[in-house]
């Protein structure tokens, strides 16, 4: 008797260590528990200790962290007809528990195939220059698109961005001559604007020697003493026009008879 005593007793708190087990629920800071009694949605409960009724509560954890989603790289054509691919990452977390279980079957998935869906319809409608300079724009609008259509799921897409943009190797190719030209373009006008402000200081220059003929005397020097410093064997002197005009051939011809 005492036997079958024990025996009882024993399956007896057995019985109810399981009963405890399946009503004793820890939520950690970041869970919270959408609780099920019979079916029907009742409380969202948490953080800390959660009590159960075993067999008619069913409790589905959540966090609600901040969830990092990778896009899959997409292919894109975009709106002036460039073949690309284009991959992403989406940062949302679940801001009302209870939305994100029972208006949506799989929230992670339907935010991935939502998210899918969004980048290549928006990049569809964007030239290639545009998506290379403007990206935080189209991050932007990705974001603004992505959380309202996830607002009835209770959740918050907080940013979008652009990870890689695969370009063919043709277009790299044309990219990188049309580079090239524009560098070759900036320097062809950085070169005439430096011709067309010395001139403008060589005109300045020659209007202040000819108000004051000393002054080509003090520049021939000059040019003497800058000559005379170099090592040269050969020493060339820089000689006015109007010093050797008179002795050029032709000349003499011009002036007048001396009878």
């Amino acid at each position: 008797m005492d036997q079958m005593y024990y025996t009882l007793l024993i399956a007896g708190v057995f019985f109810l260590a399981l009963i405890l087990a399946s009503a004793i629920r820890i939520l950690r800071e970041y869970e919270r528990g959408v609780v099920f009694r019979l079916g029907r949605l009742i409380a969202v409960k948490g953080p800390g200790l959660i009590l159960l009724i075993p067999v008619v509560d069913r409790m589905i954890r959540v966090s609600l962290r901040t969830v990092v989603m990778d896009v899959p790289s997409q292919d894109v054509i975009t709106k002036d007809n460039v073949s690309i691919k284009v991959n992403a990452v989406v940062y949302f977390r679940v801001m009302q528990p209870d939305k994100a279980i029972v208006e949506v079957e799989d929230f992670l998935s339907a935010t991935s195939q939502l998210s899918q869906t969004t980048l290549r319809s928006i990049l569809g409608q964007s030239e290639l220059d545009e998506l290379l300079s403007q990206r935080e724009k189209i991050n932007r609008e990705l974001a603004v698109i992505i959380d309202n259509q996830t607002e009835p799921w209770g959740i918050k897409v907080s940013n979008v961005e652009v990870k890689h943009i695969d370009l063919p190797q043709e277009m790299q190719r044309a990219m990188a001559k049309q580079a090239e030209a524009e560098r070759v373009r900036r320097a062809k006008i950085i070169h005439a604007e430096g011709e067309f402000q010395a001139s403008q200081k060589l005109s300045e220059a020659a209007d202040i020697i000819s108000k004051n003929p000393a002054t080509i005397q003090l520049r021939y020097l000059q040019t003497l003493t800058e000559v005379a410093s170099d090592k040269n064997s050969t020493i060339i002197f820089p000689v006015p026009i109007d010093t050797i005009k008179d002795f050029m051939p032709g000349k003499s011809q011009d002036r007048p008879d001396s009878h």
